[in-house]
């Protein structure tokens, strides 16, 4: 008889549907201003850039309402810059560089990025650039930055990074960043470094303080993840075309959905398949849909002793064959995910296919028998909404796991709920995660390096991702990195792709596309690969 996957109690089940306490919630925040504003009132049409601000809802450029699935616990993304989080976090600080439509960086508060020797760049700030109180942007705010980035504890930002460049100063306006071995897409992933004064900066996530970007924090409640913003009426380049943006966050989708159909939000994002098929016959509102570059996988915990089943490749490998991705994608996922052909999205620079996933129950049980691993017990653990339909999939996912004989237990982690300590196995066991990986660089490169870059070093201070070390693809990924040449560069990925696909790290992965819901007043928004958007430049009319 096939195992039945062991779920746990209801409590910590997700909710499948609209609670009254959540509609309540939505209402309640709109009432007291924090998160909607009337509908009429704030369609004001935009002003001039220059134009002076005004007080109340409606003012010159009108509010806008966006309502996430998930918390935005802070204004800063040293720790965690899940995809949608990047818009908010952006149109408060900015970095050095930013990754354009065509995915390669572009200047921001860098006059000028260079790589003047085979380790050394050379930057130039901008002449013109100041915070949002008109204090100038110093040499030493970057060079704070930079540190700190390096100095929290499990930094999704800095594990990106092969190594943390060294700093120094050559005039008020001018630096150098050197490694010990080339890095040559270093500009692009300084695109993740946002700066803050350096006096006010700390080694820790920040919901409030200064910023160089078109927006600056009015009110900012990481408790209940509600950010007001209003217009930087001293930005230093383009005025935001809004003068208001209003950010909340709706686990229930469902709540998220009858937000934006009845006027009280103007985008939503992360929605399932069912909801974005039906918003789209809403007059009033556009579904927006682009590839995308995230990453979502069932990767194993590597951390695991070596007599562990899970410890074997060709473990890994059987699970994977128990998984029917097809049907999954189809009947779940609405045909809005592709499955992986390899370990990282094929949107990014530098992909190589590497594989794909095949769907074999019969291979799977005689895998697993071969190795003594028939009565597999497998928990798996993610965050609350870390993808649209997680709990559904990963419901479905048991059912085919105890097609095969292997039981799973099914544990949510809420939001607050430390998912990170969970992840770094100090808040407890587990043996398969199901995590999104966004990538906002654009390159396979920043992937790799942030996944399977990890070293002995590292996991000492559990900063490898989910225990992952493998040297020699350590080794192939640094000497990539250093490669000017695009296509031996390509080659050493490629290899490095190759043998990661061979250590079976996931038991399935998939790229979803970027889907994005908003009113039809909301003009002139660009949902970038990255799943991100400019929101300086986010109209709304009447």
């Amino acid at each position: 008889m096939p195992q039945q996957p062991a779920l746990l109690p209801t409590s910590d089940q997700p909710t499948r549907e609209v609670s009254r306490r959540s509609i309540l919630k939505l209402a309640s925040l709109a009432g007291a201003g924090a998160l909607f504003a009337p509908a009429l009132a704030a369609c004001a049409g935009p002003k001039t850039a220059n134009t002076a601000s005004t007080a109340g809802a409606g003012a010159a450029g009108g509010t806008l309402s966006i309502v996430l699935n998930r918390n935005l616990v802070s204004l800063d993304n040293k720790l965690n810059q899940y995809d949608a989080a990047v818009t908010v976090q952006r149109a408060v600080r900015e970095a050095l560089t930013k990754i354009g439509d065509d995915l390669k960086p572009q200047l921001v508060l860098a006059e000028s990025f260079e790589q003047t020797k085979p380790t050394e760049w050379t930057v130039k700030l901008r002449s013109d650039i100041h915070y949002s109180d008109k204090s100038p942007v110093t040499v030493e705010d970057v060079e704070t930055a930079l540190k700190l980035y390096f100095q929290v504890k499990a930094g999704y930002v800095a594990s990106q990074f092969p190594e943390q460049p060294s700093f120094k100063k050559v005039d008020d306006k001018t630096f150098t960043l050197t490694t010990k071995v080339p890095v040559v897409t270093l500009n692009s992933l300084m695109s993740n470094i946002l700066i803050t004064p350096a006096k006010d900066n700390k080694a820790e996530e920040l919901s409030n303080g200064l910023g160089t970007g078109p927006f600056v924090i009015a009110n900012a409640d990481t408790g209940t993840g509600t950010y007001k913003l209003t217009r930087n009426d001293n930005y230093w380049g383009e005025k935001a075309k809004l003068q208001e943006v209003n950010v909340s966050y709706q686990e229930e989708e469902g709540a998220r959905v009858i937000a934006i159909t009845s006027g009280q939000a103007d985008v939503i994002d992360t929605i399932t398949p069912e909801s974005a098929a039906a918003l789209k016959t809403n007059a009033d509102v556009d579904v927006i849909e682009t590839p995308g570059t995230r990453l979502i996988h069932l990767f194993y915990n590597f951390r695991k002793p070596s007599s562990s089943p899970l410890s074997k490749p060709e473990v890994r490998e059987a699970l994977s064959y128990a998984i029917d991705h097809a049907s999954l994608i189809k009947a779940l996922m609405n045909n809005q995910v592709t499955s992986a052909e390899g370990v990282v999205p094929k949107t990014l620079a530098g992909f190589a296919r590497t594989g794909e996933y095949t769907y074999d129950p019969a291979k799977a049980k005689q895998m697993l028998a071969a190795a003594g691993a028939s009565d597999l017990k497998l928990t798996f653990i993610w965050e609350d909404s870390e993808f649209a339909g997680a709990s559904r999939v990963l419901e479905a996912i048991s059912q085919m796991l105890a097609a095969v004989g292997v039981t799973a237990t099914l544990k949510m982690i809420p939001k607050g709920g430390e998912i990170n300590a969970w992840r770094r196995g100090e808040a407890g066991d587990w043996d398969v995660l199901a995590n999104g990986y966004g990538n906002q660089t654009g390159l396979a490169l920043t992937n790799l390096q942030g996944q399977y870059g990890g070293t002995a070093e590292k996991e000492k201070t559990r900063d490898t991702y989910q225990g992952f070390v493998a040297p020699d693809i350590s080794s192939l990924l640094d000497q990539a990195g250093a490669e000017a040449d695009e296509a031996k560069r390509d080659d050493l990925l490629k290899q490095a792709q190759e043998k990661i696909w061979a250590l079976w790290p996931a038991m399935w992965a998939w790229t979803p596309n970027n889907v994005l819901a908003k009113r039809k007043r909301v003009t002139t928004l660009k949902l970038r690969a990255i799943n991100s958007y400019d929101l300086g430049s986010v109209t709304v009319s009447a």
